[in-house]
């Protein structure tokens, strides 16, 4: 039975930006994956989605994109949860087709950053995410703002968005983007959903922050959904204990990791299956580095003796 449609009040809240399942020969490994699908769903989290830094969509074929968003929108469902694709590509026609493949199988929401191997021009900018935002309705549409795609949206230029598309329903707005500022939060807030990481949520909470695009609620999500109640409620001084307790840990990790490489779904991987919840393993795709067994028992260790809120044990 297909969800309910997603709209501003019900697209919200940590949305489980997956890393892709990997196997020993660095084939998708689709068991792995739905049961990460299925657990997240057990516990608690309002969706799942994959194409995002973290799922690697940078270093997937086409054929693979196909397989890992139909597996996740498939298990998603099973579950009763909502999925959203991303369908971030290199240009126009490339992102067009992979928001009609996201249609085909029933995905509940698409989101997508600007191409980014050269930079859109300003006039580029807003022609850009219009033509793909209304090749995507009826399905709710997200953009994925971070400097990665070298550019950075004007509080005019969303609005120019959202009055052609008005099925822009959210923006994951990342560091040096006018949304992860507490006035463009609110600003945008006004006409979007605003999602920013879990560790601003204390000095957004007021400004309309509603959410996020999450790595953190696969570390552990009975954690980041009280997390998450505490958001909605606008309580600001619970979240500033749960802004403690996120940074005691990403603070430890970027400190003895230093050095390594790791970029965002190495960190990802170590620190979800670190806590025992993720299935996807630590192997990320070549050439970018991924944590080792070693790294994964000290970090563990760590947890263990340091932070055991973190451990899943459930």
């Amino acid at each position: 039975m297909p969800l309910p449609p997603l709209t501003r009040q019900t697209f919200i809240g940590p949305w489980a930006g997956l890393p892709v399942a990997w196997d020993e020969h660095d084939e998708f490994d689709e068991q792995a994956m739905r049961a990460d699908v299925a657990r997240l769903a057990a516990h608690g989290a309002p969706g799942v989605y994959t194409g995002g830094t973290s799922g690697e969509f940078y270093a997937q074929t086409e054929d693979e994109f196909r397989a890992i968003a139909t597996a996740i929108v498939d298990e998603a469902h099973a579950h009763g949860i909502p999925a959203m694709i991303g369908c971030t590509a290199l240009g126009t026609k490339a992102a067009l087709q992979r928001i009609g493949f996201a249609g085909s199988i029933g995905a509940d929401a698409v989101q997508l950053a600007a191409p980014f191997w050269l930079p859109l021009a300003d006039h580029e900018i807003v022609p850009f995410f219009i033509e793909t935002a209304t090749a995507a309705g009826p399905m709710p549409y997200s953009i994925y703002e971070t400097r990665r795609s070298k550019i950075s949206l004007t509080i005019d230029q969303h609005r120019e968005i959202y009055a052609a598309a008005p099925n822009y329903l959210m923006v994951k707005a990342n560091a040096e983007t006018v949304g992860c500022t507490p006035q463009g939060c609110a600003t945008l807030s006004e006409f979007v959903n605003v999602f920013v990481s879990e560790h601003l949520w204390a000095e957004f909470a007021e400004a309309g922050a509603i959410g996020c695009c999450s790595a953190t609620i696969y570390a552990n999500p009975v954690v980041v959904m009280d997390w998450f109640a505490h958001l909605v409620a606008k309580d600001v001084p619970a979240l500033r204990q749960d802004v403690a307790l996120y940074e005691k840990l990403y603070s430890w990790a970027f400190a003895a990791f230093a050095g390594r490489g790791f970029q965002d779904s190495a960190w990802d991987r170590l620190i979800g299956n670190a806590t025992g919840f993720l299935s996807a393993g630590i192997r990320t795709r070549r050439p970018y580095s991924s944590a080792n067994p070693k790294d994964l028992t000290r970090l563990r260790e760590w947890l263990a003796a340091e932070a055991p809120e973190w451990m899943w044990s459930r």
